[in-house]
């Protein structure tokens, strides 16, 4: 077989994915996000627009990413200013990211309206700032905005900015698909004349999904020769959103018509985690994963037609496309008490926990899991209460302490000043080493006073959770009305180790859940001494 060409993955969920209505990432989201897509194996990360807003600022202050390219994203050089003296692409240069990814108007139209610039020195800002990330010693690359509408107005300007960026240095000169209207004949021919112009190893594509049409124009660009592909987690994005990197990548990992040209440098163990990036992504954006959805989705691998299940039993290429465990997902044909076993088996390799894979209590361990997933309980997001969980049925876990009882009082009432304020009090009464202590603590809310109570007086193991803080807190109601059942997501943060990880809590009261999801955070952080 000819050596594979390397085909580079490019994530901009934590800046185009920013844009979607009704998400707003917080640093800790930021965080979290990037060591997800590092989970993944993508290539580069794009964290924001530094400057822009403080969350972005902040986020960009140190580097976030280990294996892939830190990237930040920002507008060239200002027409009329030089480069020392526009504070934005300065923020750029001075952020703690490895790459800069310039954005700049590529549609002649664009450059006059817009901008209020001519196109000569449009060209100059690409240059000038191309060549400052460079000498910064940043991977410099240019966002080639509007370019197949500016194109097809002006082919001749579009490729002119295309070329100067790639002459000035720029690793990867990206074109984009703005306005998502692009067909994907369109996308090819257009993709094709840039490769003329500068290296196909040089040129990437970014596609936005306002035809549905954002992973056909994405893999036409690639046939076309475009080597560096954009997209996004679970296809999130500004109006209809972008290429989602979810269905993208295995799709050039497991047809042949991808695998065997190109690298994407995501290997099989990255891939098997697919279905459970894609889940735990959506709970970290508190919204229900989309069942349908292309290779992850609950139903992606399912089937109720009789006949279709016959054939499923004697073969399952007869129905499946690909092997639903190469991309983590399952078959939800259970033809044997060993459905699912696989998933669990590599989610227990994936945490690193001891096991024998002929040890009778999987088994147990699976339909335990399955019943608390059918109550909401989703451990997808949740690893360290998965944990906790499989710890308990396959090996002893010491008991640190035991709550006997809590008790949440909220009070609405005026303060001295005359200000109508909320007050909660928590009473928490727990057992170590058979001697029972009580706790009281005022917090901003219910949650907030369990959490400080319970850490108030945990007796000999007081120390140890010294440098455990909530960061984050997110509620989802399963089944409607106000007597539904809720999922409570709390993500916990180490301050000693750095570590980070997610427990979860469900019941029919709001409270209770949130103190389940507390509990087990507390617990993970004894058991594991971090």
């Amino acid at each position: 077989m000819a050596e594979r060409e390397r085909l580079y993955l490019f994530d901009t969920t934590l800046r185009d994915g920013a844009q979607t209505s009704g998400i707003d990432f917080s640093v800790e989201d930021k965080i979290t996000v990037a060591r997800l897509l590092e989970r993944l194996g993508v290539d580069y990360v794009e964290g924001g627009y530094p400057g822009a807003n403080p969350a972005d600022t902040e986020f960009f202050s140190v580097p976030r990413t280990e294996t892939a390219t830190f990237t930040a994203f920002g507008m060239t050089k200002r027409p009329g200013r030089s480069v020392s003296n526009d504070p934005g692409l300065q923020d750029l240069l001075s952020s703690a990211a490895s790459a800069i990814c310039f954005v700049a108007k590529t549609w002649d139209y664009h450059v006059r309206v817009a901008l209020g610039a001519t196109n000569e020195e449009n060209l100059n800002s690409i240059a000038q700032s191309i060549e400052a990330a460079r000498v910064a010693g940043k991977v410099a690359m240019l966002d080639c905005e509007h370019f197949f509408d500016g194109y097809k107005a002006n082919p001749d300007y579009a490729l002119a900015c295309a070329r100067t960026a790639y002459e000035s240095g720029a690793r990867w000169v990206i074109l984009c698909d703005t306005n998502g209207g692009t067909m994907p004949d369109e996308v090819a021919t257009i993709v094709a004349r840039v490769c003329e112009t500068i290296p196909g190893d040089h040129v990437g594509t970014h596609a936005h999904n306002d035809t549905e049409q954002a992973i056909a124009n994405t893999l036409a660009a690639v046939r076309a020769g475009a080597r560096h592909v954009q997209g996004t987690l679970n296809g999130i994005g500004e109006r209809c959103g972008n290429a989602n990197l979810i269905s993208l990548i295995p799709t050039l990992k497991l047809k042949p018509e991808f695998s065997e040209r190109f690298d994407i440098g995501v290997g099989d163990g990255n891939l098997a985690d697919l279905t459970a990036i894609s889940r735990t992504f959506d709970e970290l954006l508190n919204r229900a994963p989309n069942r349908h959805a292309p290779y992850v989705g609950e139903t992606a691998f399912a089937t109720k037609a009789g006949i279709h299940a016959s054939a499923l039993v004697k073969d399952p290429k007869t129905y499946e496309h690909v092997d639903p465990e190469r991309v983590g997902n399952q078959r939800k044909l259970l033809v044997s008490d060993q459905a699912g076993k696989s998933n669990l088996i590599a989610e227990l390799e994936r945490i690193g926990l001891p096991f024998d894979k002929a040890d009778p209590r999987l088994n147990g361990l699976l339909q335990v899991v399955k019943e608390r997933e059918a109550q909401g309980y989703a451990y997808e997001a949740a690893d360290a209460s998965f944990e906790l969980l499989a710890r308990r049925h396959l090996m002893d876990v010491p008991e640190f302490f035991k709550v006997v009882s809590f008790r949440v009082m909220v009070e609405r009432r005026f303060n001295a000043r005359g200000e109508l304020v909320t007050v909660s009090e928590a009473i928490i009464k727990v057992n170590v080493d058979g001697v029972t202590h009580m706790s009281v603590a005022e917090g901003n809310g219910p949650v907030n006073a369990l959490d400080i109570a319970l850490r108030k007086d945990l007796g000999r193991y007081q120390e140890a959770i010294s440098g455990l803080e909530l960061v984050d807190f997110k509620v989802r109601i399963l089944n409607g009305g106000t007597e539904a059942t809720t999922r409570v997501l709390i993500e916990s943060h180490d301050s000693d180790s750095d570590r980070r990880w997610f427990t979860v809590g469900v019941s029919p009261n709001i409270v209770d859940a949130s103190f389940q999801a507390l509990i087990d955070s507390v617990n993970y952080k004894l058991l594991n001494g971090t």
